[in-house]
């Protein structure tokens, strides 16, 4: 696709509340603005909600959940209108990505060919799992028989982040609607429209009124009033650590709410000597500027055990500078701009902290072009642990190398931070892997890979990085309470 197409001005359908199946302005009427990061243009005015509106969308999502057929369905019907969803989904995926882009500065290829499909097959997968959720049968110790039923806990609030909407959203959703539960979805300020439009495709998928409502509106207000509300079940967050504490403390003074986090990371990749040095520099570049490095798994600290430092530099520093920036609608283009002009500008300065601090730029380290919040890929050396670049989560483009002797030596100092969501580890000593993956404090080990991530495989932190998962059939649990039924036995011939 040329970059002078789908980058033209565009109508933007849907900008209102979703609340009840239908498209509404706030109470208030207040708005605001959502920019294009690449051209730094006002793309819409959206509909701003806050607590009177969350208010609105709870009632609608309660009133669907107890008197409306979503959590009395059967497995089998839910699953139908799931695997429908999934095919409009497809169906639009053009549409999604466009958003995704604008909104977002995403990439049209990565997610029109990658990210809106993987969402797709995230409602497949979860649709496959809405007609299997079993309770157990017991047997217990005195005259009684038992069994447990898993059912849905009830409404649950979804604030999702700015870096990912379309996959988020399928995500927190697919599994919270196979569950059979209803919701309140707040996007993120930053890029709303992407979830709006999927609020549009659920209807259409034939998804009843009042299970699925989209508020969008800012963290202070309407997220807060999400994470507080007492009459929602239960929550889930992705998101900075800062803003899941409030969440969490939000949730445990209202009505004691359990909450899922996926928060922040300041993730290793450790390099061993061994290691197949083309791979792992590949490895390095996808795993730190995919996305422009807005992403919580980022391999932002960069091990490279002594022995191959070097030469493992000057093959990282090719890829880094063949990393093309343009175009977000470019085919060929690789780096787009940051997703808003507050994360560009925490970017830039972290890259200077860096250079005060002693730093080393190879490459990068400077705003590309004169529009748009777009950044250079950036790789240091010279990197120590004690460097702000070293220990704060950045979320863009920035690669710190640091140089370790042994795999004691890179355990503790990987393990030396106060997040623990993903790592790698590149090694072809499969001893080495296994002692290094067991000693490593964090919810994913990706051995001799990057950023493997998949619906069937859970996901989630260690630490501040949060608890609780999504993907896999783990992530069921956040949305389905256990009930223990007991009846007592008489006259059986065996307990």
């Amino acid at each position: 696709m040329s970059s002078n197409g789908k980058s033209a001005k565009r109508e933007i359908k849907f900008t209102k509340l979703f609340i009840n199946g239908e498209f509404v302005d706030s109470i208030s009427g207040n708005t605001f603005e959502t920019i294009d990061p690449a051209t730094e243009e006002v793309l819409a005015t959206v509909a701003e909600g806050r607590e009177e509106d969350v208010d609105l969308a709870v009632k609608a999502a309660r009133e669907a959940f107890d008197n409306g057929p979503w959590p009395r369905m059967s497995g089998e019907a839910r699953r139908k209108i799931l695997l429908k969803f999934a095919d409009i989904i497809d169906e639009n995926a053009d549409e999604l990505a466009t958003l995704e882009v604008i909104d977002g500065g995403k990439l049209f290829g990565p997610v029109r060919y990658f990210e809106v499909p993987i969402s797709s097959e995230t409602f497949r997968y979860f649709a496959g799992a809405a007609d299997k959720i079993r309770g157990a049968t017991l047997k217990m110790s005195s005259s009684f028989q038992a069994y447990t039923l898993r059912e849905p806990i009830g409404v649950v609030g979804h604030i999702i982040p700015w870096n990912g909407p379309a996959y988020m959203f399928a995500t927190k959703v697919a599994p919270a609607l196979a569950a059979g539960c209803t919701m309140v979805v707040k996007p993120a300020e930053q890029t709303p429209l992407t979830v709006l439009f999927f609020a549009h495709l659920s209807k259409l998928a034939g998804i009843p009124d009042g299970v699925i409502n989209v508020v969008n509106g800012y963290g202070k207000t309407a997220g807060a009033a999400v994470s507080s509300h007492m009459d929602i079940d239960a929550v889930t967050f992705t998101g900075s650590t800062e803003v899941g504490r409030l969440v969490m403390q939000a949730a445990a003074t209202s009505n004691l709410k359990p909450v899922s986090l996926e928060l922040g990371g300041k993730n290793p990749i450790i390099i061993f000597d061994d290691a197949d040095l083309d791979k792992a520099a590949e490895f390095a570049t996808f795993g730190n500027l995919t996305n422009k490095g807005e992403m919580c798994v980022s391999g932002s600290r960069v091990f490279v055990q002594e022995g191959v430092h070097d030469a493992f530099v000057k093959k990282l520093e090719v890829m880094v500078k063949h990393w093309a920036t343009g175009d977000p609608f470019d085919l060929a283009t690789r780096h787009g701009p940051q997703n808003n002009k507050q994360q560009y500008e925490k970017v830039l300065s972290l890259i200077e902290q860096g250079k005060k601090e002693g730093a080393t730029v190879v490459t990068g380290g400077k705003p590309f072009g004169t529009k748009g919040f777009y950044i250079e890929p950036t790789l240091f050396t010279n990197v120590t642990d004690e460097m702000t670049i070293a220990k704060e989560e950045i979320f863009g483009p920035v690669i710190s190398i640091l140089k370790f002797k042994t795999a004691e030596e890179v355990i503790k100092r990987a393990n030396a931070t106060k997040y623990g969501l993903a790592s790698g580890v590149m090694t072809k000593n499969i001893d080495v892997a296994n002692t290094v993956s067991r000693s490593l404090r964090a919810g994913a080990v990706w051995i001799n890979c990057y950023l493997a991530l998949d619906r069937d495989a859970p996901h989630g932190g260690y630490k501040m990085s949060g608890f609780g998962r999504e993907q896999g059939l783990e992530a069921l649990d956040h949305y389905l309470q256990i009930k223990t039924v007991a009846t007592p036995i008489y006259d059986s011939p065996w307990l």
